[in-house]
């Protein structure tokens, strides 16, 4: 009896594994949100890590998080390192392309929880007074990266951080232009 589990387990385990390896090599996880205000206010605070304290789902994540800026102050070879608790982890972004109030292009190397390197995405595109703000990543998905996608719905887990970061640079960039509008 007890083999028959065992070989019954092994079987389940099996069959999951290679179920895991039909999975995509790569991922993507996007939302967008339609902000009033034009695209040129908030390329500026995307463009700018020392601003993402202001918006970034991940700083309240872990208020204590230790953080250092390098290279230009904003813009292309601006560099933010991050290291904080098991929410946040540890790495570091760096912005590898700038298209003035349309996109910001970034690499995102995480050291921990675990390895990986990902690009991340801001489009901007401007619609009247309002303009469409996107979040993107893609990158690589590893073999492990497959197995967990079985158990844990990380595009739905990620975009839920998004969506929070997406609705927190709304209301910063549509109070930000009312109070600059009403002086």
């Amino acid at each position: 009896m007890l083999k028959k589990i065992a070989y019954s387990v092994v079987a389940v385990v099996g069959a999951l594994l290679l179920y895991a390896a039909t999975k995509p090599d790569t991922f993507r996880v996007q939302r967008s949100i339609n902000i009033q205000a034009p695209p040129e206010k908030i390329f500026a605070v995307l463009n700018d890590f020392h601003q993402s304290v202001s918006w970034s789902p991940y700083e309240k994540k872990d208020p204590a998080m230790k953080r250092a800026f390098s290279g230009p102050e904003s813009g292309k070879g601006a560099v933010y390192s991050f290291e904080g608790n098991k929410e946040v982890g540890k790495g570091q972004l760096t912005i590898t392309e700038t298209i003035p109030s349309s996109k910001i292009v970034i690499a995102l190397d995480f050291e921990e929880p675990f390895e990986g390197h990902n690009i991340v995405e801001y489009t901007l595109d401007a619609k009247g007074g309002a303009t469409d703000v996107t979040w993107a990543m893609h990158g690589q998905q590893p073999y492990i990266g497959k197995v967990i996608s079985l158990f844990i719905d990380c595009d739905k887990m990620i975009g839920s951080d998004f969506e929070v970061g997406l609705a927190n640079l709304k209301a910063l960039s549509e109070t930000h232009l009312k109070a600059s509008t009403s002086q």
